[in-house]
């Protein structure tokens, strides 16, 4: 049976690499996985998702209303894409909103973080920090690997295939930092 799981964030915060540490633990476990990217502006912090399809027979997108989870490195991301959640679906976000620069252009309203979560409150949701255990496990740039360790509960890989593929995945001289952020998103996503 498939599992879709859609990771989606603005660009430059590691969507893609999110997904490859996913199909590199399927492929770790003999598992089938589909995967696909699109990318919306996203050296402009334009929105990215990412599809991934464990077990898939099919092709590669996940339709909206039928994911198994949601992954969001940006808490206004997870509120555009909550309808690919179908009912009983699970929500991993960051309770981090990260502003482009666009805005601070064209004064575009922005909605509180608290604003947003209570919009979402209708959701299985587990949200963190995950900037703070980022800067916790090293390096800001380890906050989709901190995401990932959060939504590993939901995922049906092994936790050991999931560090694993990080493992592989991260450049050599960022593995100690990222298998850290691993072990405090996991930490975190397990208290919440």
């Amino acid at each position: 049976m498939t599992f879709d799981i859609l990771i989606v964030g603005v660009g430059g915060q590691g969507t893609i690499l999110a997904s490859n540490v996913l199909g590199e633990a399927c492929l770790l476990e003999g598992r089938t996985v589909r995967s696909a990217e699109t990318h919306g502006m996203a050296q402009r912090g334009g929105s990215v998702e990412s599809h991934v399809r464990i077990d898939g027979r099919h092709g590669p997108l996940i339709v909206p209303g039928t994911a198994d989870l949601l992954i969001a490195f940006d808490l206004l991301e997870a509120l555009r894409y909550r309808h690919f959640l179908q009912p009983g679906g699970k929500l991993v976000t960051n309770r981090r909103i990260i502003v482009p620069t666009s805005v601070y252009t064209q004064k575009i309203d922005i909605p509180d973080e608290e604003t947003v979560l209570a919009a979402l409150g209708d959701l299985a949701i587990t949200a963190i920090d995950a900037a703070a255990l980022a800067a916790e496990a090293g390096s800001p740039l380890s906050q989709n690997i901190v995401m990932l360790g959060a939504a590993s509960h939901h995922i049906p890989l092994s936790p050991d295939s999931l560090a694993a593929a990080v493992q592989r995945c991260v450049p050599p001289k960022t593995v100690e930092v990222n298998q850290k952020a691993f072990g405090l998103g996991r930490d975190a996503g397990r208290r919440h």
